[in-house]
């Protein structure tokens, strides 16, 4: 095993970037190209200073893959917070605040009301058929209402 640390080549760093990156396309969410992208990293020093040291190749490839995996999660991150829709993908969100009318009386807590050509069901104090409610939280599929 020793052996055949001390004699790692360009190739053996070029062909661990290659499986992560095969890897990657079954969905690891882009951490594994980035950190396939340090191993090709690695295995291009190796290629150019043949006389590197395997204690150094792995620090080498420790610190890439460190600093490549980080480039990646804050890239993420700033590209989610610049989004021109931040209310995409957070159906019904934008009822709260809004009334409507209950469209299967509240009972026992839960009812339903029409939204558009929709019915959503809500939570709230009971209320007949008819009358009016005001969406005052959502939780996932069920909104919570009060009377308007």
């Amino acid at each position: 095993m020793w052996d055949y640390l001390q004699n790692l080549s360009f190739w053996d760093w070029l062909g661990l970037g290659t499986v992560l990156l095969i890897l990657e396309v079954f969905g690891a969410g882009g951490y594994l190209l980035w950190i396939g992208v340090a191993a090709a990293g690695v295995g291009i020093l190796t290629y150019v200073i043949p006389a590197m040291s395997w204690e150094v190749q792995f620090l080498l490839f420790a610190v890439l893959s460190v600093l490549t995996a980080l480039y990646w999660w804050r890239r993420q991150r700033s590209v989610l917070r610049k989004s021109d829709q931040p209310g995409l993908n957070m159906r019904g969100s934008e009822l709260i605040g809004r009334t409507f009318l209950v469209h299967d009386a509240i009972v026992g807590g839960r009812g339903k009301i029409k939204v558009g050509d929709g019915v959503w069901m809500v939570v709230g104090p009971d209320t007949p058929v008819g009358n009016q409610v005001r969406v005052i939280a959502q939780e996932g599929a069920i909104l919570k209402v009060e009377s308007a």
